[in-house]
């Protein structure tokens, strides 16, 4: 329910609008951190995506670090003073590879993912373009790939699968529950990447990660059979992982030092922490709470992002239609991927139209007591996405509109 207070502070605005509760953004942040249990929790730029509510989450002594999705993006962060950098994806781009040797500190506060060697040679690449003075796509401006006359040694972290696979032993990859990430998955394999990593000086293993999305991204509440076997299958997950966590961290430490192991998600913190394996949890997504979170049994967050909308047509009894609303959240296709209707409660979507480009009907008992000009308000599937629709967020305090931050879109990040 958007409170009354919410709604006085943007009712004159223009919209559509994107929002920030920032009382319950704060909330979201201390609820986090108590969650944590004690871990510092790396935020993830990707479910933000605004760099004061980056900025923000970091303030807090509970939080430590970026995870970001893109190269481009840490590079992006890096340059207004953003420290410890995980990229959370392997790069090719070899234009932000060079960039990243040519900017001072850059090597230093950003680690690469890799889960292949391929990805070291990339990388060992772009450092002998850097030196040469060009980048990939032939710029001229020199850069210098090395510091001191030593060449600048670049970080990275091991992206281990932490995907669950029933009757693997018998079945394989066959049934692959979780996010299909790295092809790195037991101790072996990671132990021979890690080899890979070792044998060339001017890289160093710092840091594991691996994240469980199918407990961390996939909601557990409901009575129905589906959402029995999800939590039956989190449940075998979750100790599942726990061991063959462990034997890859114990491998791997035998032949690094390494600095942090990540892993955990908003959804996951209970468990991931409760492992005993991890060093740091990553999270964004909970401080923003999406449309998704509404459907997990073991925490509840405040919902702090909305955007609202306004009615634009009345094109019969009981119906009313707003301006754009389809900001429809990756992943499968479903009706948990459109927004959630969250003032006035009592409206639904039209079932052959749904939530639309430019246009989105709605009905249900709310809809006679809306004016051409009210704004009904919806909170995204997901968190970060939203960012991708906006220029800023209004940030309201009380019944006041207090701030506005800048998105990545706003600032005119192409990440």
């Amino acid at each position: 329910m958007v409170s009354r207070e919410l709604r006085h502070a943007v009712r004159r605005v223009e919209a559509p609008a994107a929002v920030i509760d920032l009382e319950a953004f704060d909330a979201n942040v201390t609820a986090l951190a108590e969650r944590a249990q004690g871990l510092p929790i790396r935020v993830a730029s990707k479910s933000l995506r605004t760099p004061v509510a980056i900025d923000r989450a970091l303030a807090h002594p509970a939080y430590s670090g970026v995870l970001a999705y893109s190269l481009p993006e840490a590079l992006a962060l890096h340059a207004r003073g953003v420290r410890d950098i995980l990229v959370g994806y392997p790069t090719v781009d070899r234009r932000s590879l060079t960039q990243m040797f040519a900017e001072a500190g850059a090597t230093q506060n950003i680690t690469l993912m890799i889960d292949c060697p391929t990805h070291l040679d990339i990388i060992d690449s772009a450092r002998s373009e850097a030196a040469a003075g060009g980048t990939a796509a032939g710029d001229s401006a020199a850069v210098d790939a090395t510091a001191g006359g030593t060449a600048q040694t670049v970080r990275v972290c091991l992206d281990i699968d932490a995907s669950y696979r029933l009757g693997e032993g018998v079945l394989g990859s066959r049934v692959h529950i979780g996010a299909r990430r790295s092809p790195i998955r037991d101790a072996a394999s990671a132990v021979e990447l890690a080899a890979h990593v070792i044998a060339r000086p001017e890289v160093k293993l710092v840091g594991l990660m691996s994240y469980e999305g199918q407990i961390a991204g996939t909601a557990d509440a409901g009575a129905t059979a589906k959402q029995a076997v999800v939590r039956a299958m989190q449940k075998r997950s979750i100790a599942e992982l726990k061991v063959r966590r462990r034997s890859v961290i114990d491998a791997v430490r035998e032949l690094a030092d390494l600095e942090f192991v990540n892993g955990g998600g908003t959804g996951s913190f209970e468990s991931s922490v409760a492992e005993g394996t991890l060093t740091e949890v990553a999270a964004g997504s909970g401080l923003f709470c999406p449309g998704l979170f509404d459907g997990y049994t073991h925490f509840q967050h405040e919902p702090a992002a909305y955007f609202a909308t306004p009615v634009v047509r009345r094109p019969g009894p009981g119906w009313v239609t707003v301006f754009k609303g389809g900001f429809i959240a990756s992943g499968v296709p479903g009706p948990d991927r459109v927004p959630t209707i969250a003032w006035p409660q009592s409206l639904e979507y039209a079932g052959l139209e749904g939530a639309g480009e430019v246009q989105t009907p709605l009905t249900g008992p709310g809809a006679e007591d809306l004016r051409i000009g009210d704004l009904v308000w919806f909170r995204h599937a997901k968190a970060g996405e939203l960012a991708e629709h906006f220029n800023e967020f209004l940030v309201v305090s009380g019944s006041q509109v207090v701030d506005t931050w800048t998105t990545y879109r706003g600032q005119g990040w192409v990440l």
